[in-house]
């Protein structure tokens, strides 16, 4: 009995061990992904929880006003982007360095177009009333929107940095070697394709409340 408590101890106690290990093996800037996910998931928790909040103490109705269309063109454009840059890490382990620029240049360009249909679906909300200085509630449409479009900039940033470099070393034998080689590009390309996915859920799921709440 004695040998059987003794050896389910170690096991328990091997558990947080081996959690660790796990936890070191992962790379400081995906670590460092993670807790800006992290924060980003809290941020618009917040906002979204503001927003539900004005809009049923001021006892608003919801449902007068159609969501502007281009909300819901852009939602689908960002799915494609999503699908696109999926298929870049397969690209890059093909060591095809060249449709993985065409396809880094998709997803920039898909997602330069969702920025112009968030933009134009501002001038929707302004056309049906909506101001950005005037009711709390349509306030929160514009900021919760704005705030998105600032990440998905942020996340295009990087990813044009990374279609640079990717472009640049497909037109050298050495250099497309060099880059596929490095666990580094590697790693960025698996950061890029991780925020972006994130990105479209935290999307998905802002279209949903708008539905529910606008």
């Amino acid at each position: 009995m004695n040998s059987d408590s003794e050896s389910s101890n170690k096991v328990g106690a091997n558990r947080p061990a081996s959690t660790l290990k796990r936890m070191e093996g992962v790379p400081l800037l995906l670590m460092m992904l993670y807790v800006g996910l992290a924060g980003i998931t809290v941020l618009f928790v917040v906002l979204v929880a503001a927003y539900a909040y004005t809009r049923f103490h001021n006892g608003a109705s919801t449902g007068i006003y159609p969501l502007p269309r281009y909300f819901s063109l852009s939602t689908i454009v960002l799915l494609i982007s999503s699908y696109v840059i999926a298929q870049a890490q397969r690209l890059y382990a093909q060591d095809n360095l060249r449709a993985l620029a065409r396809c880094l240049g998709a997803t920039f360009l898909l997602s330069s177009i969702f920025a112009g249909l968030q933009a134009l679906g501002w001038q929707e909300l302004k056309q049906q009333g909506f101001n950005f200085t005037g009711k709390a509630s349509g306030t929160f449409v514009y900021l919760i929107s704005g705030v998105h479009v600032v990440h998905v900039l942020g996340g295009m940033l990087f990813l044009l940095v990374l279609l640079l470099r990717t472009h640049h070393a497909s037109r050298d034998a050495v250099r497309s070697l060099v880059f596929i080689r490095n666990p580094y590009r590697r790693l960025q390309l698996r950061m890029i394709t991780l925020y972006w996915h994130f990105i479209d859920g935290v999307w998905l799921a802002l279209f949903a409340a708008f539905l529910f709440l606008y």
